[in-house]
């Protein structure tokens, strides 16, 4: 019996719909919707930098638009229709929570609040909370230093409790007219089972766990003495909240009538638990233990999993250690960079006022330079430190540059900086007794860009594989749906069952080098100084050397 599930993927800039076959994860049928509102899809805010918020009316249009057309493509298979579609998946990016009413409506959907931007969405790249999260971190450390220990012992400003003690502090009118707050990833599912009680609305503990500090050991989210630390109305909001949070073997609802209609589905059919895109994105990477599953977009994010039977070490500054986050019974464990593809666009786009064009002129030409022949070294902070330092406030860096210093050498050693930051990622994992054994990249800067994968295996001296599917975020929420079915509805029974005949990666793949693993390996030492020197971890690091080591690397690739 052919049976089909649906992956949503909210991304950064626009959703995108795909219907998945469950037999063998094929993809029949997408469509894209580029949010209308804001800068591609972001509104901004041109004297603060660090603010980034969605119209919580895009995802509705997004929703209905891409589903419908996704649908419609899939029309070309001979065996397909609408009917034979078994469940749904979600998945958003994150921290991305939006204020709420009694009602489970948006703030921002209301005349009150259409054009506050402190009752939009609070985009996961908002680090207008800087300030918040550094004295949510300060006071967990002094009085709760067990809620740190699980996030890497440092909150962000990326994060749930900063976002909204931000906008007490900063839009008071807008905190006192939420009855609630809600992650996107539990939204977007509440609204298709037709769920308006905030009460109601079924929560993941993918997003709570690794955002909001939940954790069943101390009984869910942080506790209301502590809170009321932040700000008595901090306290409040607790209990308007939820109590407990799900992971994937819990459906978050069930189709409801008015969306199956507008979408043309069956009602009643499942809606898998709504996660963070980068998790299901690991699912649908195939995921298991040792595995390191990279999603490179506009930042990047690095989820692995450990078995629950294993014992497992707190690991200082990455994102997140939490049960059921990615894989049922096994702890989920979240790092990742705050810029990655962001930076090339701002470099390619911004600096160099090019276009795709561009970009795939300077990848060729920054291809034939030899590691460390441009003499240049970067940090990849343009977007501040997501792990393993933590730190929102740090920027990007460009060392060696002369008067002969062209763009690709340039887009060469951004590269190379992010290909420095994801091995000083796995270095940090690896310290802490954490086995990565492969590491399987997806996103499009993946798909696309060869130079850039061969880079990351001379860099960190892996095996660079790809995942097969190029919507791998939105597999893995379709599979989910999957499992959420049953085999009795062509699903499967366990996430190990679906992911054995859904995920695969592709043939190709890239390892290192060992001439350029040397000179990488040279490069890393010196990136390793400058990052310990102006992120704070020694202030009295000595950086005399630096410029002369570059120049002495280069005259070697001469």
């Amino acid at each position: 019996m052919a049976a089909y599930t649906l992956g949503i993927d909210y991304g950064t800039n626009s959703v995108r719909a795909v219907v998945v076959d469950c037999a063998n994860g094929a993809n029949v049928g997408t469509h894209v919707f580029n949010y209308p509102t804001g800068e591609q899809g972001v509104i901004i805010d041109s004297s603060d930098h660090n603010l980034a918020r969605q119209n919580p009316q895009d995802y509705l249009d997004g929703l209905e638009t891409s589903v419908v057309e996704a649908i419609k493509a899939a029309g070309a298979q001979a065996d397909f229709s609408a009917d034979k579609i078994i469940g749904i998946g979600v998945d958003t990016t994150g921290s991305t929570p939006l204020p709420i009413n009694a009602d489970g409506v948006p703030l921002a959907l209301t005349d009150a609040f259409r054009d506050h931007p402190a009752a939009q969405a609070w985009l996961w790249k908002d680090h207008t909370s800087a300030d918040e999260a550094a004295r949510i971190t300060e006071l967990a450390a002094e009085h709760r230093p067990h809620y740190l220990a699980k996030c890497g012992n440092t909150y962000s400003s990326e994060w749930f409790w900063s976002k909204i003690w931000k906008c007490l502090n900063v839009a008071p009118e807008v905190f006192d007219a939420a009855h609630s707050w809600v992650e996107c990833a539990d939204y977007i599912p509440a609204v298709l089972a037709g769920i308006s009680d905030p009460s109601k609305i079924v929560r993941g503990v993918c997003a709570a766990g690794h955002k909001a500090m939940y954790c069943d050991e101390w009984d869910g989210l942080p506790d209301a003495e502590f809170l009321a630390m932040l700000d008595p109305k901090m306290a409040d909001l607790r209990g308007r909240l939820f109590d407990k949070a799900y992971n994937a073997d819990t459906k978050a609802g069930d189709l409801c009538g008015d969306w199956a209609g507008k979408l043309g589905l069956v009602v009643g059919i499942p809606i898998a638990i709504g996660k963070l895109d980068a998790h299901y994105g690991a699912v649908g990477a195939g995921v298991s233990e040792g595995t390191l599953v990279k999603i490179i977009g506009t930042s990047t994010c690095d989820c692995m999993v450990a078995p629950k039977s294993n014992p497992l070490q707190d690991i200082p500054g990455i994102c997140g250690i939490v049960d059921g986050s990615i894989l049922p019974d096994h702890y989920g464990l979240e790092a990742g960079q705050s810029a990655v593809g962001d930076i090339f666009k701002w470099f390619v786009e911004g600096v160099c006022e090019g276009d795709g064009a561009l970009h795939a002129k300077l990848t060729d030409e920054a291809d034939a330079l030899k590691p460390g022949q441009s003499g240049l070294l970067a940090l990849d902070w343009n977007n501040g430190n997501r792990t393993v330092l933590v730190d929102p406030k740090l920027t990007g860096l460009l060392l060696g540059q002369t008067l002969y210093t062209t763009r690709a050498e340039i887009y060469r050693a951004l590269i190379e900086a992010t290909a420095f930051g994801a091995r000083a990622i796995i270095e940090r994992i690896k310290e802490y007794g954490v086995a990565v054994d492969r590491i399987i990249c997806c996103g499009g800067i993946a798909e696309k860009n060869p130079m850039l994968m061969q880079i990351y295996a001379d860099v960190t001296g892996c095996t660079m594989q790809t995942s097969a599917s190029d919507q791998t975020c939105a597999l893995g929420a379709a599979l989910a749906a999957s499992v959420l079915a049953g085999s009795d509805q062509g699903g499967y029974d366990s996430f190990t069952d679906a992911q054995a005949a859904m995920t695969s990666v592709k043939d190709e793949q890239f390892e290192p080098i060992a001439a350029n693993q040397a000179v990488y390996e040279d490069l890393y030492n010196l990136y390793m100084i400058v990052h310990d020197a102006f992120g704070g971890v020694d202030s009295e690091m000595e950086l005399g050397q630096v410029m002369k080591s570059l120049i002495s690397i280069k005259e070697q690739q001469a």
